[in-house]
């Protein structure tokens, strides 16, 4: 296979093969439906395909699916299928194929005994039946009669023989000329696609056991880009001969502030503790900028994010201010607020809990900068490093003050298991009737005007409210020295996305 470079900033040229890294160590079969390995689904990407993809400011676009339309309560959607869609060894793309695929999806999101229940398992709240009227058409009847109800139709299409199959044939750009596990993958241009032939015709992807001999891999020349979330590949900056693009994965990082604590049932605390708070410095000395920074659980940058940005920037003065309003002193200069509390003395000593990472401390390097800088306001953090199963034991309890929580955030932009009173990710024991009336509406919002506005309403009533802290979404690196995509909005886990651009 040759290795053509561009310039950077060059987009590649005609009839280019491109060698691709990754880290993929475990897994053994193709099915998208299924994945083990974040990274690996930026490649499956390029071989299956969904019926409804987003754009670069990330709003719902057909792929499979020509258009869609839904009944006047949203209580029903009809997709139509692309004219002459074929799969890659020719055979007819209908709806079938979409009917089986997405009872597949449902069977193995409500198989208790599965051990994996898909990356797609969500689809069981968005789906109550689907039908296939002729072979062109589908028809959904769904619980969730709101505009975000498109992003869930971003699943991968499958033949329906093949739904469980180790490798199934895909639709997409490229097909898979060979496949060993644990070593490479070789793509090659399906000619048989309704989007016409990409500009890079031949794409070879090498596996690699661990995030250090990938990046020796780039730096020995022996792959043209490699894609990590390992902080390594912070150090490499853009230049003449090599791109460093960032892309932003689903994982947001929250700082969870349990209510139930008596310090923290005045909101005056919560915000204190926010404002406290410098995320950029954080995010710049742990994450070497690996990190895209958020003020709401909804990514900023996007059509559905509103912050004010005043309101969330580290401010000593008012996180003072806003302490002694609430009756949090110093009143023996040992530099941790007090008060008196049932007849008792009580210090703002707050339990703060972590959990470690496998292959780094990163997490436990963000949490000893927090409680250096609520020091600095007078609250003190008492850090526990422990286990991921420690530390979700702790959160669901609720036996906790602080605790950094990651989340895989969903397609659908819709935080409610975060905000809404009970649900499941509600560590922070929130209950506010305002906002489970406002995801109501949301709920009840066909139109993208009327879905944005109660998306505004939510982030603003979390502003105000303050249950919990949004640090940032975490990012990871394409290192590259083929300029392959003009996509402006890089993400898990389309991280590809663009390299299907057809030839000019």
């Amino acid at each position: 296979m040759c290795l053509l470079l561009s310039p950077a900033g060059a987009l590649a040229s005609d009839s280019q093969s491109l060698i691709i890294g990754i880290v993929s160590a475990t897994t053994t079969r193709l099915n998208p439906l299924t994945p083990v390995e974040r990274e690996f689904m930026s490649l499956t990407a390029l071989v299956y395909e969904p019926l409804v993809g987003f754009d670069d400011e990330y709003l719902p676009k057909g792929v499979l699916a020509e258009r869609w339309d839904t009944s006047g309560d949203g209580g029903t959607w009809t997709f139509t299928l692309r004219e002459g869609l074929v799969f890659h060894d020719g055979s007819p793309l209908t709806s079938a194929d979409v009917v089986a695929t997405v009872t597949e999806i449902l069977r193995l999101a409500n198989d208790e005994a599965a051990a994996n229940k898909g990356a797609y398992f969500t689809l069981k709240d968005f789906v109550n039946k689907i039908t296939a009227t002729d072979e062109r058409t589908v028809v959904i009847t769904t619980p969730r009669k709101n505009f975000g109800f498109l992003y869930a139709m971003n699943f991968p299409i499958l033949p329906q023989a093949q739904v469980q199959a180790d490798n199934p044939i895909g639709s997409g750009p490229y097909t898979v000329e060979q496949f060993m596990p644990a070593d490479y993958i070789w793509l090659s241009v399906n000619s048989l696609w309704w989007g016409g032939k990409p500009a890079i015709t031949e794409i070879s992807a090498l596996f690699h056991a661990t995030n250090r001999e990938l990046i020796s891999s780039y730096e020995y020349n022996r792959v043209d880009a490699i894609l990590t979330r390992s902080m390594t590949a912070a150090q490499y900056r853009s230049g003449v001969s090599s791109l460093n693009l960032s892309f932003r994965t689903r994982q947001l990082e929250t700082l969870m502030l349990n209510r139930r604590s008596y310090e923290l049932e005045d909101v005056r605390v919560r915000k204190a503790i926010r404002a406290a708070l410098n995320l950029d410095a954080i995010a710049q000395n742990a994450y070497m900028g690996m990190a895209q920074r958020t003020d709401t659980p909804l990514p900023s940058g996007t059509w559905m994010y509103r912050a004010d940005e005043a309101v969330f920037r580290q401010n000593l003065d008012l996180a003072r201010q806003l302490l002694d309003e609430a009756g949090w002193t110093d009143t023996n200069d040992d530099g941790v607020r007090d008060m008196v509390r049932e007849g008792k003395s009580v210090k703002l000593s707050l339990r703060f809990y972590v959990y470690e990472e496998q292959d780094n401390s990163v997490r436990a390097n963000v949490a000893a900068q927090i409680v250096s800088q609520l020091a600095a306001v007078g609250v003190e953090a008492r850090l526990t490093v422990m286990s991921f199963k420690e530390a979700r034991e702790k959160l669901e309890a609720g036996s906790y003050d602080l605790a950094m929580a990651s989340f895989n955030m969903d397609y659908t932009p819709d935080p409610g298991f975060l905000l809404m009173s009970g649900n499941t990710g509600n560590y922070a024991r929130y209950n506010s009737k305002a906002m489970d009336t406002l995801f109501s509406e949301l709920r009840s919002s066909l139109s993208r005007e009327a879905y944005q506005n109660k998306l505004y309403q939510i982030q603003e009533l979390y502003a105000e409210d303050c249950p919990f802290i949004t640090l940032y979404y975490r990012a990871g690196a394409i290192l590259t020295r083929v300029m392959f995509t003009r996509t402006r909005d890089i993400r898990e886990p389309e991280a590809l996305k663009g390299i299907e651009a057809r030839a000019e």
